[in-house]
């Protein structure tokens, strides 16, 4: 049995499930998901609880517990709480900022680089100052927010504007995750006589 698929899924108060031909339906204080899920899985809504069970010991159907019962499970949590990822700016006059409908980036190409904001997440730049100094011309430090309530499409749109410019392996220049590590490559070493 899958250990993650055989957890049955609590339902908190002001979230109402709903399970009609083969589509699960979760509404929330922050929204309304839905997902069509694969034929073969059993889902029984009853008693505050989400069950997901298989009908087979098949290698495919036990890939499918897990992943099932988990998507509910980060349906439930997407209108209750939301998802969060950050990306980080780092670069000598790399810049973000947000104009209209639109997250515009500035990242060492000689364009601006524009990318629309789609309208099922929420994108934030914030700012501050970098390093220690706190002086006037110290360079700041901008981090794009995205949130949301559907986690696949928070990270996707993460992995779009983290792929403008990903961190270059040498000094490590461009757009990463919050808490992300960079595996540095040596540069060159000096020749010797």
């Amino acid at each position: 049995m899958s250990r993650i698929g055989k957890k049955p899924i609590p339902i908190p108060q002001g979230v109402e499930v709903k399970y009609e031909n083969g589509v699960i339906r979760v509404k929330g204080p922050k929204g309304q998901l839905e997902f069509a899920h694969h034929k073969d899985m059993i889902i029984e809504v009853s008693d505050g609880f989400v069950t997901v069970k298989r009908p087979s010991d098949r290698k495919f159907h036990r890939a499918l517990h897990g992943t099932t019962r988990q998507i509910i499970a980060n349906m439930i949590e997407g209108v209750t709480k939301g998802f969060t990822k950050v990306v980080e700016l780092y670069g000598s006059g790399y810049k973000a900022s947000i104009d209209g409908k639109n997250l515009v980036l500035k990242v060492g190409y000689s364009h601006d680089v524009v990318y629309p904001i789609p309208d099922d997440v929420k994108i934030e730049v914030k700012s501050a100052p970098r390093g220690i100094y706190g002086g006037k011309n110290e360079e700041k430090q901008f981090d794009i927010i995205v949130s949301g309530i559907d986690k696949q499409r928070v990270g996707q749109v993460a992995a779009e504007i983290r792929r403008v410019r990903p961190p270059d392996p040498y000094k490590g220049k461009g757009l990463r995750y919050a808490g992300e590590r960079i595996l540095y490559k040596a540069g060159k070493a000096g020749v010797k006589a």
